[in-house]
This record gives C-alpha cells, structure tokens and sequence, in this order.
C-alpha cells in the first residue's frame, strides 16, 4: 500500500515515539488519514498512534479541532495559521505529545493564482511548546502524487519533532 520511502519515515517516527514514550495525533485534511495509515503500517504503531483526525471541511476543522472560523475566512483552509491551528487543535483534543497537520490543494481542481494546485501548508507542535511549519508547493504534478508527498514532508516533521528532548 505504501512505498519503501513512506514505510521507513513511518518506522522511524514509530521507533522514536516508542523510544521518547511520546504519543502522536495527526489532523488531515487533503492526505484524508494517510499519514495515519501510514504510521499504523508499522508493527508497534499502537503504542505511539493516539488518534488521527479527519478534517476535509472548513466545518470539521472547526468543530474537531477548534480552528477559529475568522481564522479560515481571512486566510482561507490552506494556509499557515490553519496548518498551525490544526495541530494545536489536535494536541488539545488528544493526549498526544507530538502533532502535525496537513491543509492543501491536492487537484486537479481547487487552484487559484494565489493558492495553486499542490500548494500545501503543513503544522506541527510538540507538548513543550515548540510550533513548525512548512509551506510546499509540488506543483501540478497529480492528485494521487500531491497526496503522496504530502505524507513524506509530514512524517519528516514528525521525526523532527520526535527528536526534541
């Protein structure tokens, strides 16, 4: 289901979670729980996976993971301060130690001029206060290969934060 690149980000973040005895939450909304899927992939996930949100609509983001409506009428879903309000939404809803969050524009439609297709907002947060973010933009380079990538840079970001003491 997942490529070796995938499984070995995924391993990684599961073995230092396991190690730092650290729990993770993802909250997704263009990869639609494959960072999740990615993680449980992995023998031992259960030990480090304490839940994954699903957060599609601007809605879900709001009701699951209290991002604040004002937040995504002036800068919209993909955008920094979403990515970020979602990972600390999924930290306050959770009892996990480490987050990360994924907002884009996977395509084929969805694209502006401002926010094109494969623009995609990434946030993490680790329990000692620490926020990260990035901001990719993989071009138009295919749904399903967004969506990928997308997976990739979060689970790097997963092991980043894992790796704080």
């Amino acid at each position: 289901m997942f490529d070796k690149e995938i499984l070995a980000l995924a391993d990684e973040v599961v073995f230092l979670c396991t190690e730092g005895n650290v729990m993770v939450a993802t909250a997704e909304s263009c990869t639609g729980g494959l960072v999740a899927g990615a993680i449980t992939a992995i023998s031992g996930a259960s030990q480090v996976l304490e839940r994954g949100f699903v957060t599609y609509s601007d809605q879900a983001k709001s009701e699951m993971l209290g991002v604040m409506p004002i937040t995504l009428r002036q800068y919209g879903a993909v955008s920094r301060d979403v990515a970020l309000e979602m990972a600390h939404g999924a930290m306050s809803r959770s009892e996990a130690g480490i987050t990360v969050s994924v907002t884009g524009i996977a395509g084929p439609n969805g694209g502006s001029t401002n926010k094109p297709v494969g623009l995609v907002h990434f946030g993490g947060r680790h329990y000692k206060g620490k926020l990260i973010h990035r901001e990719m933009n993989f071009g138009d380079i295919g749904r399903d290969a967004v969506r990928r990538e997308s997976v990739v840079v979060a689970l790097e970001m997963l092991i980043e934060l894992a790796k704080i003491k």
